[in-house]
């Protein structure tokens, strides 16, 4: 029994593409009647409907799926990338966003809608710094977002969690823990935000410092705070001595083939980056362009960054505005988001602008240098600081309380981020007081991490069969 709440099961899955379910409107309605047309929603699509994961008869070769997704990316990149996927079940996951987003579109959905992250995974979360130099812990990769179904969101978020925690030494039933364990943390505080003024909403977020508070013993508070001091030293002065050299009397970013190097390509040079680099600083306020105009660029070295951004043109910028006054930009490009076919196509015309747009929707405070760009030959992309204050959590030293209080923390980001760019009150009142949704999306999540895991063992016997390519190199 999955719910302590009786539903009847849908004689038929209402689907993400075609007639969509009208979103209960927020303007004209008050907090009740949202709740309660949220909560009517559970008629047409019962909870308890979101816990089957079952492959379509039809269901199309994943390896298949994935090389179509990778028309377009850079080829001497891929192997890189189909290593770094087959290196776990979780990189082959972070790798396969494109094939969990066609499956997800055969699922159960509600209708209603907020910014999807799109891509919302475990190792997507994580603290940074603000504008205000303060470490706020949030969403932290939004290539993929786009206005989409939230469950999509929700349930890759658990799928990953079960997976990433298998491979942490995690027996199923922790990994259906720490799942569940998200799952109500993001209904709770759906519900909170719902309650809420809509300012009050906007402005809220988190700091990092709530994972030291919630820590479970004196221990896991100091490996915590650890963790935080390390993150406030990741800033562009401490890593300039680090990643750079000189060169003819300049600066210049260190070489570590083949994951950074200065490409030989015209089109990958210095040169090829000003063009690019002063259409960015037009889509910035006066304010931030006055700032970045006291900067010269000095160099650019291609950086192969991720699993899902392997094969994409990377790039770290370096900029000085004194011999030793360093800031570091990257560059990414910015391709179509992998829920088009099923969302809908973006509004935006430049990929960056949509990726750009939507981290400004999701996230609590973004990076002051956060801007979109293009080139005349259609390459269109981003610009955002480089690892600014950003904090590295090694998952698998963490213990299992703490490993549980992160992924609770995740799913509470994940509230705020939707309940800013949809209607909490719809969504609370959908979701409910019971662990009912709880409970079904542990069912999911387990049920398609072995899916994950039949579609990674395709994975790799391709590779071996030569159908795909992969190359040994150091992460």
């Amino acid at each position: 029994m999955v719910t302590k709440e009786r539903e009847r099961s849908p004689a038929s899955r209402p689907k993400a593409h075609g007639t969509r379910t009208r979103q209960p409107e927020p303007s004209g309605a008050t907090t009740e009647e949202r709740w309660a047309a949220g909560k009517a929603l559970r008629e047409k699509v019962p909870r308890v409907a979101h816990a089957v994961w079952e492959p379509p008869a039809d269901r199309r070769d994943p390896v298949e799926v994935l090389k179509e997704a990778e028309r377009g990316l850079l080829p001497e990149l891929l192997p890189i990338r189909h290593s770094r996927m087959q290196k776990s079940l979780f990189g082959f996951f972070r790798g396969a966003a494109a094939l969990m987003t066609a499956d997800l579109a055969g699922t159960p959905i509600t209708g209603l809608r907020v910014q999807a992250c799109g891509d919302c995974h475990v190792a997507n979360f994580g603290a940074y710094a603000s504008p205000e130099r303060r470490l706020v812990f949030d969403i932290n990769d939004f290539d993929e977002t786009l206005p989409a179904p939230w469950e999509w969101d929700v349930k890759r978020l658990a799928a990953s969690i079960v997976i990433d925690g298998s491979e942490l030494g995690a027996r199923e039933r922790e990994g259906r823990a720490a799942a569940r364990a998200m799952v109500t943390s993001y209904r709770g505080h759906v519900r909170e935000y719902a309650r809420m003024d809509t300012l009050e909403v906007w402005y809220s977020s988190l700091d990092a410092g709530i994972l030291v508070t919630a820590a479970a013993d004196h221990k896991d508070k100091k490996r915590w705070e650890a963790i935080e001091d390390a993150a406030r030293s990741r800033t562009p002065e401490q890593m300039f001595p680090k990643i750079t050299d000189m060169k003819d009397g300049e600066p210049r970013i260190i070489d570590n083939p083949p994951l950074v190097y200065h490409s030989k390509n015209s089109r990958g040079g210095k040169e090829y980056a000003v063009d690019m680099f002063h259409r960015y600083r037009q889509t910035l306020p006066d304010e931030r362009r006055m700032i970045l105009d006291r900067y010269r660029l000095v160099d650019v070295a291609r950086k192969v960054v991720g699993v899902g951004s392997v094969g994409t043109r990377c790039d770290v910028i370096l900029l000085l505005a004194r011999t030793a006054d360093p800031l570091f930009l990257q560059f990414k490009e910015a391709r179509a988001s992998v829920l088009e076919p099923y969302a809908g196509k973006s509004r935006f015309a430049n990929q960056g602008e949509r990726v750009v747009t939507g981290q400004r929707m999701l996230q609590a405070a973004s990076d002051v240098f956060l801007g979109w760009t293009h080139n005349d030959e259609g390459l269109q992309g981003y610009f955002r600081q480089y690892r600014d204050m950003k904090m590295k959590v090694d998952f698998a030293a963490l213990p299992w309380s703490d490993w549980i209080e992160y992924v609770r923390v995740c799913g509470w980001a994940l509230a705020r981020a939707h309940a800013r760019t949809g209607d909490p009150a719809a969504l609370a009142g959908y979701l409910g007081k019971s662990d009912a949704f709880d409970r079904a999306i542990e069912e999911f999540a387990v049920a398609y991490a072995e899916q994950n895991e039949r579609d990674y063992q395709e994975f790799v016997k391709a590779i071996k069969g030569g159908r795909i390519r992969a190359s040994a190199e150091a992460y």
